[in-house]
């Protein structure tokens, strides 16, 4: 993973990754005590994956974003 940095001025880059982090607290992370790194690591790659494959979102038309990325494909 490599850490991104929006371009100077434009702090709305950053915008869809901070939304992202809340929801990821909120879902899995706040109220949870974790004891270990390695703990908290695997919650967050299970979630990443969660989010992209199972989780369904109003937004996207109530897909997973690999569904919507999948329709997008098609299109083209």
């Amino acid at each position: 993973m490599q850490q991104s940095m929006s371009r100077v001025g434009k702090c709305i880059d950053n915008g869809p990754m901070e939304g992202f982090w809340g929801i990821l607290k909120r879902e899995r992370y706040y109220g949870k005590r974790f004891h270990d790194r390695e703990t908290l690591v695997t919650m967050i790659s299970e979630y990443i994956d969660y989010y992209n494959n199972k989780r369904l979102q109003r937004n996207l038309g109530v897909l997973t974003p690999m569904e919507k990325h999948a329709s997008y494909t098609l299109a083209a």
